[in-house]
């Protein structure tokens, strides 16, 4: 019995340094960067989005490519925690709750990304009031707000599960909802995009399978660098193997994202394709930087995921950074390139020009991009981050988002 006691006591210690002055002082931190972001927000509702470095050419900026990122990131934390309770299999050593709070972190910024981008929060009531039930965008934020509502249930049924309510049926026929929901949302996301026949670059029917394998690379990624900082930390206890499973699917989901890339590029490269053009701004032109990040991230990601004398705590962290990087890399490239090549020809409005100083400033930074975030826009959405960071300490504070004894 002394033992088992101290067995507890040992195991249970981590835990409580954990919990202590550093996550205290992480989430002052957090908070005040969050305050910070909120007094932007402020400067921006009171004189404009003219704040920001979006125009008539570039009516979408830094903040929707963040709302993709983040659905993205969301999308595939749910999907990772539903996805082995749907098919029956096992999971990552109970990391199922901390992943799908990730995923409710996530779901909060791309809905505070989308309201920052509308330019005042009232516009959110017009949007449902004279709503257009045929348009993506609305498809999209009713399904968001779905997901949203679908994952805080999904959270609440595993911890009542944990206490021995509910039926096991009852929770794996909610993993279905879940995961169906997270396929979708990111689904009517990309549709947004791959409806727009004006853009060389939207207009793809791959766009939808091609977020959803993102979704799958970034959210692997995110739960994974969680997941062994808690682990590191003395949050929770977690096999080393299932840390190696992680990283296998991870390089897996690197390798299908990839292949639809170079299905892609090599469409519309092909000689007599209409997308030469396209090809040439990735891989040589005012994209380059971006894309080849983003094959370099993707291809080392793979080399450890692939070789087992590679896999050490400290290069999967690593790798898995690189590989949210790379998915962020291929947002910009989207959401700019879809902007970069002008489809109408003499265009009357040039956007440069009616930029304010602070945002010639940044734009300069990237003189050949046809946008380039405002100094506002970058403050706006490090405040906005450190509200999903706010969140995540928090609900690792308060929340029982630790596995069960005998992990799933």
């Amino acid at each position: 019995m002394d033992e088992n006691a101290t067995v507890a006591a040992s195991i249970k210690a981590p835990s409580v340094r954990f919990g202590g002055t550093k996550l205290n002082i992480g989430i002052a931190i957090a908070a005040l960067i969050t305050i910070a972001g909120i007094v932007l927000w402020g400067m921006q509702l009171s004189q404009g989005l003219i704040l920001s470095n979006m125009r008539n050419l570039t009516s979408w900026g830094f903040y929707i490519t963040c709302f993709m990122f983040f659905v993205g990131l969301s999308a595939g934390g749910l999907i990772i925690s539903s996805a082995p309770r749907v098919f029956g299999l096992k999971g990552f050593g109970g990391i199922s709750k901390i992943a799908v709070w990730v995923s409710i972190c996530c779901t909060v910024l791309a809905i505070a990304f989308v309201v920052i981008d509308l330019g005042h929060p009232g516009r959110l009531w017009e949007l449902f009031v004279y709503s257009n039930m045929t348009s993506p965008l609305m498809w999209d934020i009713i399904v968001l707000s779905l997901y949203l509502v679908v994952s805080v249930v999904y959270l609440w049924a595993s911890l009542r599960s944990e206490k021995g309510a509910g039926s096991q049926t009852s929770l794996r026929v909610l993993s279905v909802i879940a995961l169906l929901t997270a396929i979708m949302v990111h689904t009517v996301t990309a549709w947004i995009f791959g409806l727009q026949a004006g853009r060389e670059l939207w207009y793809t029917a791959i766009l939808g399978p091609w977020f959803v394998s993102s979704a799958l690379v970034c959210g692997m990624a995110l739960v994974l660098s969680i997941v062994i900082a808690l682990r590191k930390a003395g949050y929770f206890e977690l096999a080393q193997e299932n840390v190696v499973k992680m990283v296998k699917l991870l390089g897996v989901f690197v390798a299908i994202d990839l292949y639809f890339l170079v299905c892609d590029l090599l469409t519309a490269g092909f000689p007599g394709g209409s997308g030469a053009e396209v090809v040439r701004m990735l891989s040589s032109g005012p994209l380059a930087l971006f894309f080849w990040v983003e094959i370099i991230c993707c291809i080392l990601v793979m080399v450890v995921a692939f070789v087992p004398s590679l896999r050490k705590n400290s290069v999967i962290v690593t790798v898995s950074i690189l590989a949210i990087i790379a998915i962020f890399c291929k947002r910009v490239q989207l959401l700019v390139g879809g902007f970069q090549i002008v489809n109408i020809d003499y265009v009357g409005v040039i956007s440069g020009p009616g930029l304010t100083d602070s945002g010639l400033m940044t734009a300069g930074l990237a003189p050949t991009l046809v946008y380039f975030p405002s100094p506002l826009e970058m403050g706006l959405v490090l405040g906005v981050i450190g509200l999903g960071v706010l969140m995540l300490f928090l609900g690792i504070k308060f929340l029982p988002l630790k596995p069960p004894d005998e992990s799933s």
